[in-house]
């Protein structure tokens, strides 16, 4: 199961939300590249990096702050938030972006997730965000009826490189992920499935790699705070 050290994105700062409340952020550095070059250098073999001011806007926001990270670092990175058209999408993968996450488009415009799958094999990934079960889209301020479940199906063959399932109630709060949401969607579908919300200690990451069907896990405040050590939960999870 792989880590990914979570970078999100708000006013050029890395921070980190409570359950996807902008106006609870908490700052915890300024210079992102630098961060994303220490979460490199600790073993990390991806980054997960979210534009948070572009989920909102719905277009790319911290495009410099994405940009130096990348001149940075040498692992690859998957990069969401704001992210809604072809074009976008292209220019990212071209900036050397390995990974694209299409969250609301996911829901408002399902073919485009399907068209840009098709153009650019294994580098699209969905983003499922849902609270109480139910997918929110536009930087989680708006809610839907779809289940995270359905919305996963409906994506079973278009080809996408994995899906982000975020427990939003969990994200931020540092009260463990929702295992067995994130374990009973992997089960409902073959697209590996990775893990976000909550996840702060190393009995979490193990909780999840033991379902034995969870992909990967997504890691932020946990890391900051220095409840979880980047090094120690990569040599755990081998």
């Amino acid at each position: 199961m792989i880590l990914y050290p979570a970078i999100d994105l708000k006013d050029g700062s890395c921070v980190r939300l409570l359950r996807g409340d902008m106006q609870a952020a908490t700052v915890f550095g300024t210079d992102p590249a630098a961060q994303a070059k220490a979460f490199q250098d600790a073993g990390a073999a991806w980054l997960h990096l979210v534009d948070l001011n572009g989920a909102f806007a719905g277009q790319p926001v911290n495009a410099a702050a994405v940009e130096a990270i990348l001149d940075t670092v040498s692992v690859p990175v998957q990069l969401g938030g704001g992210i809604r058209d072809m074009a976008t999408i292209a220019g990212w993968l071209d900036r050397g972006v390995r990974r694209v996450i299409l969250g609301t488009v996911a829901v408002e415009n399902p073919d485009l997730v399907h068209e840009a799958a098709r153009a650019f094999p294994d580098r699209i990934a969905v983003g499922i965000d849902a609270r109480g079960g139910r997918v929110a889209t536009r930087g989680w301020a708006e809610e839907t009826e779809i289940t995270a479940t359905d919305l996963a199906r409906r994506f079973q063959d278009a080809g996408v490189a994995a899906i982000i399932y975020t427990d939003i109630d969990r994200d931020g709060a540092m009260g463990g992920p929702n295992v067995a949401a994130t374990e009973a969607l992997a089960r409902a579908v073959t697209i590996p499935v990775i893990a976000s919300g909550g996840v702060s200690s190393l009995q979490d990451l193990i909780a999840l790699r033991d379902t034995g069907v969870i992909a990967g896990a997504i890691s932020g405040r946990a890391l900051y705070d220095g409840a979880l050590d980047l090094t120690r939960a990569l040599a755990a999870l081998g």
